[in-house]
């Protein structure tokens, strides 16, 4: 079984979009890279040639971003964006309270490619918060298992669907 078998992102339009225009100016950028490698090879010795190694880790680091896109894009669910019925699901934006706290946080509830780059928190489905919340009402409490083994009650206050305007207007 691969991983894309067994993962599936849902992703907006608009992030399926920025994360395909990125991962176009990764691979448009890779001969700029090659050519620097080879410009601090042509400089000497290898082993204390600063230039080369660094150009070699940048290289590295950005075949494994292209890697992951490639991946997360070829098992991406391009959807709508989910229905403002006041459910906890994946790419909404939800207000919580957790038990014994008066203050309210407000999340994303998505994978770290779907929130971008706005200033919104972003929790994973997968995550123990996330998981306890799939599906909640709003007003309905949940509990999940903290890492410490504890139990924590956390009550659903609110659940719209994410846009990035909403999110700019966040911080």
């Amino acid at each position: 079984m691969t991983v894309s078998d067994s993962k599936v992102t849902w992703l907006t339009q608009d992030a399926y979009d920025r994360l395909k225009n990125e991962l176009d100016e990764l691979i448009a950028n890779r001969p700029v890279i090659a050519a620097k490698i080879n410009a601090s090879r042509e400089e000497g010795d290898l082993k204390e040639n600063g230039g080369y190694h660094a150009a070699r880790e940048e290289q590295g680091q950005q075949e494994a971003r292209i890697r992951h896109l490639q991946e997360l894009l070829r098992s991406a669910k391009v959807g709508e964006a989910p229905k403002d019925d006041g459910i906890a699901e994946p790419g909404m934006v939800l207000t919580v309270r957790y038990d014994g706290d008066d203050d309210e946080e407000t999340f994303l509830l998505a994978t770290r490619e779907e929130g971008g780059s706005g200033s919104l928190e972003v929790y994973s489905p997968d995550s123990p918060l996330g998981k306890a919340l799939l599906g909640a009402k709003e007003n309905e409490s949940r509990e999940y298992q903290l890492p410490n083994g504890k139990t924590q009650k956390v009550t659903l206050i609110k659940a719209v669907p994410y846009s990035p305007e909403a999110a700019m207007s966040e911080g």
